[in-house]
């Protein structure tokens, strides 16, 4: 067996193995089948890893210290494809970003400042730039675990994270709006035209009128996933417009090949329904319903770079975010339902002589270190 230190964290809603890049073999052609192992895949019930059989509980993250100045630690994200050989580093997770924060902090990887340390971050999936603020114990003298705060889709409360994605449009197209426009009509096989819009906030997204599909916007992830011909249909339009941002020749090299960019997703205007858990959601406490799907399966929260995408589609007049977004005179924050509850993101979104600028995206999350140890890895 060979053996790897690693460290298993929840960051937002989704949890994964952290390593130490210098831990890693120097030939990254080797890490794949470290990281198959480490979740269990190729079987989907990956009962031979430490995999959570959906998408959001497959990540890897690699970290290492930076050489650029201002900048604390560099990371790479892997998205373990469930019940597949295959590891996707395309797009980042914003979720387990929240997390990398707080490990850069206990593993001694940057300078601790009492009461809050802010940890300067470079994605590599990306090329973006991200500071997550990091709350610190004074007995410690490291990450606060306890805290008040409470984020939907995750028991409890811990202490606060403040997440902030500098610059985050164009991360991997280079554009905030890749066809240039916020309204896009595809042509779908065997479905017909659709009016979407498609865009490039931390990673690629496309978003569709849950009505257009046939669909109400509050479904659960378990009665999506179920709809075989909804289904088809989302992968379908991720798809297309997966062609139209250049990742892909047709619809099965985008399924094959590019998995998990981009995103796909469907808006609604506000409305209330019963939560994963069974609480209610009530419309009044948001401003846009959504559900997201990610890697072939209903996200059971809202992938954070995928809240990103949405909170600035509502910003932008035409789109299909404002469209059925709840009627406001500037849009400061946005309240996103989705199947475990409401999430709060903030868009930085200005005019300057015509162009569109995004400064930032923000947003409120929590992270634990969950286990650390050794993992082991079959010859």
């Amino acid at each position: 067996m060979r053996k790897y230190p690693t460290v298993f964290m929840r960051g937002g809603t989704s949890k994964g193995c952290m390593f130490h890049r210098e831990d890693l073999p120097e030939d990254r052609k080797e890490w794949d089948s470290i990281f198959l192992q480490a979740m269990g895949d190729p079987d989907p019930k990956q009962i031979d890893g430490m995999g959570g059989t959906v998408s959001s509980n497959n990540k890897i993250v690699v970290v290492w210290k930076s050489e650029e100045p201002g900048i604390d630690v560099e990371y790479l994200v892997g998205q373990v494809i469930v019940g597949k050989s295959q590891v996707d580093y395309k797009s980042n997770c914003g979720n387990m970003t929240a997390a990398v924060g707080p490990y850069a902090v206990e593993e001694g990887m940057v300078p601790v400042r009492e009461p809050v340390t802010t940890v300067h971050m470079l994605n590599r999936n990306t090329d973006k730039y991200i500071d997550v603020t990091v709350p610190i114990d004074p007995d410690t003298k490291s990450f606060a675990q306890e805290g008040d705060c409470a984020i939907a889709g995750v028991d409890g409360t811990a202490a606060e994270l403040n997440v902030k994605f500098l610059n985050p449009a164009g991360a991997k197209t280079g554009k905030l709006l890749p066809t240039g426009s916020c309204l896009d009509i595809l042509d779908i096989p065997g479905f017909g035209k659709l009016e979407a819009t498609i865009l490039d906030v931390s990673n690629p997204m496309v978003l569709v009128k849950a009505e257009d599909i046939g669909m109400t916007g509050t479904e659960l992830p378990e009665t999506i996933n179920s709809n075989a011909p909804i289904c088809d249909l989302l992968e379908k339009i991720r798809g297309t417009a997966c062609c139209r941002m250049g990742f892909a020749k047709d619809l099965e090299d985008a399924e094959n090949n590019s998995p998990a960019v981009p995103k796909v997703g469907f808006v609604t205007v506000p409305k209330s329904y019963r939560d994963i858990s069974g609480k209610e959601v009530k419309a009044e406490d948001m401003d846009v319903c959504a559900r997201v799907i990610s890697v072939f399966k209903c996200h059971k929260a809202c992938p954070l770079t995928s809240a990103s995408a949405i909170s600035v589609a509502a910003a932008m007049k035409g789109s299909v975010v404002e469209q059925v977004l709840r009627p406001m005179e500037q849009v400061r924050q946005v309240r996103i339902g989705h199947p475990s509850g409401i999430m709060t993101m903030v868009p930085e979104l200005t005019e300057e002589q015509g162009k569109r600028k995004l400064p930032s995206v923000g947003v409120q999350r929590t992270a634990r270190r969950i286990m650390e140890g050794t993992l082991y890895i079959r010859k």
